[in-house]
């Protein structure tokens, strides 16, 4: 027969089988508005035009990260597809827009159907979570790029906002109060340090450790927390003046990209409980509290900023929430007392 497809590495069949172990895990995701099945070249979604004056579509993509090396040591593979559906959903969430549709794409060294399958189980894990439809995706096995144990994962999701809804951050001032959201653990940023001072402590994701009540790979891999079922009504009734998701570049970095020039954010530490994930990383690789900030969530996955007047009504809606400081007048920077 001569050589084929399969000897050079890719096998056809495993990725039909994929498909058919995936199908229902994607159904399960797809919203009224969803026109085509698991197959089609492109995905269709109908947009309700009727719902919005102005709509505006929101756009984020994402992927996981070194967190995958993690997954990959611990052989668990069915939340690492949360991750990718957060990432993405909880930045267009912070413009104050409704996720509609995700799609994934995930390329790998060998593609065993049964781990494809583990994978896309997540996906729609966190679109069941964001409520929005999984209603498209790519496979991509490549021998020679990957190893065979290898792979990655990204993904882009699509939401829709109405134009004078639209959270940006322009209207935030001083007095306004800064809310926070709690976060599962690591969700999916830091994790090259993070290795790096589990590696150096010899440290493997099977041994448990007391202080965090389960293994360091449970901790690790715990899901990335979607916050788009309790935020949105919030957001969309004009309650939230600006949002910021604590993902790669930490407090620092994200929070001063939704303030206005002229002023900045005052956080009360101690305000918020800092799970003990992160205690142990700063303890076991002496790292900075400065560079913590700026890495890791420190246990706030969100970060909301409120009038003072609309305080009691979100504190209602959000019983997790809590107040962590406040927005003063001077750089636009985060600042701790």
């Amino acid at each position: 027969m001569g050589l084929t497809y399969k000897d050079a590495g890719v096998n056809i069949d495993a990725g039909n089988r994929a498909v058919d172990l995936l199908r229902n895990d994607v159904k399960r995701t797809f919203r009224p508005e969803v026109l085509t099945d698991i197959g089609s070249f492109a995905g269709l979604f109908a947009l309700d035009n009727s719902k919005y004056q102005e709509p505006v579509l929101v756009a984020g993509t994402d992927g996981v990260g070194t967190k995958l090396k993690i997954a990959m040591l611990a052989d668990k593979h069915d939340t690492i597809g949360i991750d990718a559906v957060a990432m993405c959903v909880n930045d267009i969430l912070v413009q104050g827009a409704e996720p509609l549709f995700f799609l994934d794409y995930i390329a790998l060294g060998k593609l065993v159907p049964e781990k494809v399958a583990a994978i896309v189980h997540g996906v729609a894990e966190g679109c069941l979570q964001a409520n929005c439809s999984l209603i498209g995706g790519e496979t991509a096995e490549m021998p020679g790029l990957y190893s065979e144990e290898e792979y990655d994962i990204a993904g882009f999701a699509v939401g829709i906002a109405e134009k004078s809804r639209i959270i940006t951050g322009k209207d935030v001032a001083p007095g306004d109060l800064v809310l926070g959201l709690p976060s599962s653990g690591l969700h999916s940023n830091g994790f090259s340090l993070v290795r790096r001072v589990f590696d150096k402590a010899g440290y493997s994701p099977e041994r448990f450790l007391p202080q965090l009540g389960t293994t360091l790979g449970e901790a690790l891999l715990a899901p990335t927390r979607i916050y788009v079922r309790e935020v949105l009504p919030l957001a969309q009734k004009g309650l939230i003046k600006a949002m910021a998701h604590i993902t790669g570049g930490g407090w620092t970095e994200n929070i001063p990209r939704v303030l206005p020039q002229g002023v900045g954010a005052e956080l009360e530490k101690g305000n918020w409980k800092i799970l003990p994930i992160f205690s142990l990383i700063q303890e076991l690789g002496e790292i900075s509290e400065a560079e913590m900030y700026r890495v890791f969530n420190m246990g706030i996955g969100l970060v909301l900023i409120v009038a003072p007047e609309n305080l009691e009504e979100v504190l209602l809606a959000l019983s997790e929430a809590r107040q962590i400081g406040q927005v003063v007048t001077g750089e636009r920077k985060v600042g701790f007392v």
